[in-house]
């Protein structure tokens, strides 16, 4: 019989080592001690249906291992898998997917791939989804991680990256040919709503400190209105310092004194930008957990959004990055013992001497 999350404590997960992203991991995952093979039934209001994406790439696979876990666990998730063919230039699969994620409220997914070849009107589908359900916010937390070997140690950085507008508008034309005009898109409702979510979430997880990152020297309207809505809206949380860096200086101050930084908010090309470099500094894209948070809608991923194509269907991609995004979402619907469990085992095996090499450089 299945029991309560609290009494599933002895799960063990062991990871074996391989090559990914040019540093060592941790997969695949092989839980070799559970007594728990079926969930528990269904009941009303006991369980709770999620959108599942695989995306491309190592996607899939990495899906399966926290369908696999969750099974294990007895998680009361049900998942509806929708697929989306990143290479069709129809947009019926994206918005199946779009469908799913608004009935259900929250969805785990896989990266979907980008083809710069694709036509001019071909918009990218990550994008696409967010901006059709408002997720508005994107969340990082870059932690130092047991057993990983990096330059830097104990790193605790919040990124909040604006993700609806900026130069991810899908607004460009050739007006004359050789001549392309990208319009990068700030407004000042979606700079509001980004800081106080950024402020917000730094009162509500005790921290001390958000940093605007910027290029109002140079785009003194796009950037400059961006910078002056995080001021007004710092101006209501005087219990949080605040101060701004621009976004060259930042990546630079990042990997050589990355433990400045507290909570850091960013309109979305920078986010982009500044998420892969921390990323880098805890030990590469497959360690990283990222969210996507709406007025409605929540969507979990791996923070940098990387396909792995090179090494998928190979069994080797590290899952951590999903695993923990999982576990983000898990506390999204409120299910924080089976959270704790699944992410304290993760934790708990990366710290284990076997794998406390695990390194990138």
């Amino acid at each position: 019989r299945c029991l309560s999350a609290r009494q599933i404590s002895h799960v063990v997960i062991y990871l074996s080592y391989f090559h990914d992203y040019h540093a060592h991991v941790i997969c695949p995952l092989n839980v070799i001690h559970y007594v728990y093979l079926q969930p528990p039934p269904a009941k009303y209001g006991g369980r709770h249906t999620v959108a599942l994406i695989p995306g491309d790439g190592i996607g899939p696979e990495l899906l399966n291992h926290v369908r696999e876990l969750f099974r294990f666990c007895c998680v009361p998730v049900d998942f509806e898998v929708v697929h989306v063919n990143s290479a069709s230039t129809s947009e019926d699969d994206i918005n199946n997917a779009i469908m799913a994620i608004r009935r259900n409220g929250v969805a785990l997914k896989g990266n979907i791939e980008t083809n710069h070849t694709m036509p001019p009107n071909h918009k990218s589908r990550n994008n696409l989804l967010r901006t059709s359900l408002d997720l508005y916010a994107n969340m990082m937390h870059c932690q130092s991680l047991p057993g990983v070997h990096t330059r830097h140690k104990n790193i605790d950085i919040i990124i909040i990256r604006e993700n609806t507008e900026g130069e991810y508008s899908s607004l460009e034309h050739e007006s004359v040919s050789g001549v392309v005009e990208s319009l990068k898109i700030i407004t000042r409702n979606n700079s509001l709503r980004i800081a106080d979510y950024a402020f917000r979430l730094a009162r509500d997880k005790g921290r001390r400190r958000v940093t605007a990152v910027h290029k109002a020297n140079i785009m003194k309207l796009g950037d400059g209105l961006f910078l002056q809505c995080c001021k007004e809206v710092a101006s209501g949380y005087p219990d949080i310092e605040f101060d701004s860096m621009i976004v060259d200086n930042t990546t630079m101050q990042l990997v050589s004194k990355p433990h400045q930084f507290d909570v850091m908010l960013m309109p979305n090309l920078y986010g982009n930008v500044v998420s892969n470099v921390c990323a880098g500094l805890v030990g590469g894209p497959g360690l990283v957990p990222g969210a996507n948070y709406g007025r409605d809608y929540a969507v979990f991923e791996t923070a940098t959004r990387n396909t792995g194509k090179s090494i998928a269907n190979r069994n080797i991609a590290n899952p951590t990055a999903m695993l923990l995004a999982s576990c983000l979402m898990l506390d999204h619907l409120k299910l924080h013992d089976y959270a704790n469990m699944i992410r304290g085992a993760i934790l708990t095996t990366m710290n284990e001497t076997r794998v406390s090499h695990t390194h990138t450089f």
